[in-house]
């Protein structure tokens, strides 16, 4: 009787892990949900047949139970990062140091394809922890797992995102909307073409130990991202540019509330376009096309207008001007 293929997905329950899972079962795989929280996972398991998604305790930096999610799998996917640190080197230790065992486990146990998914503006001489911790993650994939694919999204979008959701629920509550590095460019991704970017680096024989930039068709500054969102919700709000030292100011206040909603280390990530680069390989050269921000992000925005949208049949808004 022949046997399925098994794939395990670090971070599998985060925002976009939810869309590489449901593609993966799709496909046929027997999915290990690789998680710190088993029970955060299993709303997943609809997404597959009985049996099919099983979702398994493997923090990124356990070697016992990275080598246990990965003995026997076919393929893996490494989704996990995080955004701000709790406590001082946690860069370090997921995205680099997590990202090289997971590389030399699959190795160890005879994995065939590593996706490994990084971030635009990794860069080993960033002065964001964030982005210096992205680039050596990449490395050490790259010295343990030489045919890993690796991936580097832009600012990602979808329903759940936490970037244009974020926003949005800024413009119900605040009276003027606050704009940090206005001038910055970002290409955001839709949260699907990044689930099909990996489907197709797991799928191409072609793409095994390559890099590919993944950027949507929209190039925004920062305060067009916000004028967007308001636009869609029906707001009002005045624009109010924050000067970096008063954001450097509020950023060491917001570190310490739950959630750490600002950081100084983003403010330094902030400061650099989030965009592709000219000659790297893209969504295009994995046979995919992009998805305009304007034909997702309204239908899921709507929920901040006054009154929480309208009812009835949703046509999607015309997306935002390009410059």
């Amino acid at each position: 009787m022949a046997t399925r293929s098994v794939a395990t997905v670090f971070g599998g329950s985060g925002f976009i892990g939810r869309y590489v899972v449901q593609r993966l079962a799709r496909a046929g795989y027997v999915v290990r949900v690789a998680v710190r929280d088993t029970e955060g996972a299993l709303f997943l398991k609809p997404l597959g047949k009985v049996g099919q998604i099983v979702p398994l305790y493997a923090p990124i930096t356990d070697e016992a139970a990275v080598h246990r999610a990965l003995a026997g799998a076919d393929t893996a996917v490494n989704l996990v990062g995080i955004l701000a640190e709790w406590r001082r080197g946690d860069f370090t230790r997921i995205h680099a140091d997590g990202a090289g065992l997971v590389a030399r486990q699959a190795t160890a146990c005879g994995v065939e394809r590593l996706v490994h998914v990084s971030a635009i503006g990794a860069d080993p001489a960033s002065p964001s922890r964030y982005a210096a911790s992205k680039a050596a993650g990449e490395a050490a994939v790259r010295a343990r797992f030489p045919a890993a694919v690796i991936l580097r999204p832009s600012v990602v979008f979808g329903p759940e995102d936490a970037f244009l959701n974020r926003f949005g629920q800024m413009a119900q509550l605040l009276p003027v909307m606050p704009v940090i590095s206005g001038g910055t460019r970002f290409q955001p991704v839709y949260v699907g073409d990044v689930a099909g970017a990996a489907m197709a680096a797991l799928d191409r024989g072609e793409a095994s130990g390559g890099l590919y930039e993944l950027g949507g068709p929209d190039v925004l500054s920062f305060r067009a991202v916000i004028e967007y969102i308001l636009e869609v919700t029906h707001r009002r709000r005045r624009l109010v540019a924050l000067p970096m030292g008063l954001a450097r100011l509020q950023a060491r206040v917001l570190e310490h509330v739950p959630g750490k909603p600002l950081t100084r280390d983003q403010l330094l990530m902030l400061a650099r376009d989030n965009v592709t680069t000219p000659g790297v390989p893209g969504l295009a050269a994995l046979g995919i096309t992009p998805t305009p921000l304007g034909l997702v992000a309204p239908g899921y925005l709507r929920q901040y207008r006054p009154g929480g949208g309208d009812a009835g049949i949703y046509v999607p808004a015309k997306g935002p001007e390009r410059p």
